[in-house]
């Protein structure tokens, strides 16, 4: 993943419970970076160990770290750092999340060795849409509810986000639910 996701996750960090903690988690995943290079590429360990190491520092379980990552990356760092693309998804979350399959188009325009998720969308109707979720990665479903429900956040729409099909359980993608 790219250093912009594990800036974003010591953003999170910092913001939410202090620079000694984010020292804290910092050492207890054993990431020696001392700063991460938004555009530069990093290895998808670095992020589990960060998110993990959270988990552990937090006495969370790491499904609500990544949720709340999900969250934090739409409402923080989506607005900063990607502002105009954010608007340029739609003017509603309905409108958002039916052109979210294009969305990482745009963004490999930034980041070229970028290996995203696809996204596809069924089902849609006016409150209610399935959003299917492909990625080579394993474990960010609740990271991707986060970020569904974030986007809820960002249109100030209540959101229900139910995870109804799982790459865990032997499906060859996920699929989540989400109703307003």
């Amino acid at each position: 993943m790219y250093g912009i996701v594990n800036k974003a996750i010591q953003d999170m960090i910092t913001s939410g419970y202090g620079e000694e903690t984010w020292g804290a988690v910092k050492m207890s995943s054993g990431v020696d970076e001392d700063f991460f290079i938004s555009n530069e590429p990093y290895d998808d360990v670095v992020t589990y160990k960060l998110a993990g190491a959270a988990s552990q520092v937090l006495g969370i379980p790491v499904g609500m770290v990544l949720n709340s990552f999900g969250r934090y990356w739409i409402m923080k760092t989506g607005k900063e750092k990607y502002g105009s693309l954010m608007e340029a998804g739609g003017s509603s979350l309905k409108e958002f999340l039916v052109n979210l399959p294009t969305f990482h188009n745009r963004i490999m325009l930034a980041f070229p060795n970028l290996n995203p998720p696809e996204f596809k969308v069924s089902d849609i109707e006016n409150n209610c849409i399935n959003v299917h979720y492909f990625s080579e990665r394993n474990g960010l479903q609740e990271f991707v509810k986060g970020l569904l429900l974030g986007l809820g956040e960002l249109y100030n729409v209540p959101v229900i986000v139910v995870q109804i099909q799982s790459k865990e359980v032997g499906y060859d993608h996920d699929i989540f639910n989400v109703s307003w």
